[in-house]
């Protein structure tokens, strides 16, 4: 007898609503529950495809709270969908402690292959990308400068999330850290009508972004240490 599944990782659109697979579509027709990041943005992408389940929020602040609530459910039948925002859930978003319990608990957990930013960021970029680090979002603060030091002596290619609004202190220090002459290439708004991939030294995107206005959700690609 096949083992049903109680949990899906449905990896959404990062932009473009047309990057969703017709899988991704059948299993948020056919699941019970979808747990949902943000449900005001998830709504409208299930309003597009007209699909109609329950909505429930599961972010990262409400995550602990709700995981043994989630897990009961899951133990009594209910098959539930966890959606993200954009991309995949559990990369640099919610999701790993969801994962992590089900396992715990012998439920049966599938990821479906989809969107997500960093993959088209990287092959994008120019930089080698037969081995490459994710890094996600760097320490705002606590951590952050041994973070640098350690990235300064990696020799793959290092990929980051950015937010607009710090993006230009990471090109500083990063240029600090690994050298100006580091070559680099800043994604935003990947596969939307505004897509822009700037390439460039450390140093030359940071001059750029100092005098040009920046706004989307980022990738930062930096090549690794020669």
């Amino acid at each position: 007898m096949q083992e049903t599944t109680s949990l899906y990782l449905v990896p959404t659109p990062i932009g473009n609503l047309e990057d969703i697979t017709q899988r991704a579509l059948r299993i948020l027709n056919e699941v019970d529950l979808i747990l949902a990041e943000d449900t005001r943005t998830s709504g409208k992408l299930l309003k597009h495809y007209d699909i109609k389940k329950p909505l429930q929020s599961f972010h990262a602040h409400n995550e602990h709270g709700q995981l043994q609530r989630v897990i009961a459910k899951m133990e009594e039948g209910t098959v539930v969908a966890l959606v993200s925002d954009a991309g995949t859930p559990a990369i640099s978003d919610p999701g790993y402690l969801l994962v992590r319990e089900c396992i715990a608990h012998e439920l049966k957990v599938e990821c479906l292959p989809g969107a997500t930013a960093f993959v088209p960021a990287l092959v994008n970029s120019g930089l080698p990308a037969d081995r490459f680090v994710f890094e996600g979002f760097l320490p705002h603060k606590k951590g952050r400068q041994t973070r640098m030091k350690e990235l300064a002596e990696e020799v793959k290619t290092i990929i980051l999330y950015e937010s607009p609004h710090r993006l230009l202190k990471t090109l500083q220090q990063l240029a600090e850290y690994l050298g100006e002459e580091r070559r680099a290439c800043v994604s935003r708004e990947l596969t939307k009508i505004y897509e822009e991939n700037r390439r460039g030294t450390l140093k030359e995107l940071h001059e750029y972004y100092s005098t040009n206005t920046l706004k989307g959700e980022i990738v930062l690609v930096v090549e690794g240490k020669k």
